[in-house]
């Protein structure tokens, strides 16, 4: 279990509070630990992987990670691809989380299709699963995978947050080659 301090901030955006919770890692780079649709870290911290959770947290005006938060509000969906994120599970989700990072804005994946990028197209549900553990929403996008029907499916954040994402994305994506 760390023994590091993770420093929090809130910033404000169209669907609502917007908080992330970072930790620094062994290069001194900030890396996103959870973040959400929520103004309560208690919100936050039981969906870090109980190795990465902190000892403790200190609030703080701003993170470099908002910038990128922001520039995604004003219209650059792609600001947000870079963050560096740290989650923590099995191989399947491990992997399944790198690979929601690839489903490009203003494209969603359906479940079967994000399981068949993940590369077990059989494994819809366990597909589904590593979008509803995800911790770092907005930076792994988890947001942008529908139900096969095309049915907004789940979000922790709620089915608005994830409508209001989706038609941001579609409005502002580049346009794919």
């Amino acid at each position: 279990m760390t023994t590091r301090l993770a420093r929090y901030a809130t910033v404000s955006t169209p669907p609502g509070p917007f908080t992330a919770i970072v930790s620094t890692d062994e290069a001194g780079q900030d890396v996103v630990l959870a973040s959400g649709w929520t103004a309560d870290i208690a919100d936050l911290l039981p969906v870090v992987h109980r190795t990465l959770r902190p000892a403790g947290t200190e609030r703080v005006e701003d993170l470099a990670v908002l910038d990128a938060v922001q520039k995604y509000f004003a219209g650059d969906v792609t600001a947000i691809d870079e963050v560096p994120v740290r989650q923590r599970s099995g191989p399947f989700l491990q992997e399944a989380w790198e690979v929601l990072r690839t489903v490009p804005a203003g494209h969603p994946d359906t479940y079967a299709a994000f399981a068949t990028r993940c590369g077990r197209p059989a494994a819809v549900r366990a597909a589904a699963n590593a979008c509803a553990r995800n911790a770092a929403a907005l930076f792994v996008p988890c947001h942008r995978v529908l139900g096969s029907s095309g049915g907004l499916g789940g979000f922790r954040w709620g089915t608005p947050v994830k409508r209001w994402l989706l038609d941001h994305e579609a409005e502002c994506a580049p346009v794919a080659a």
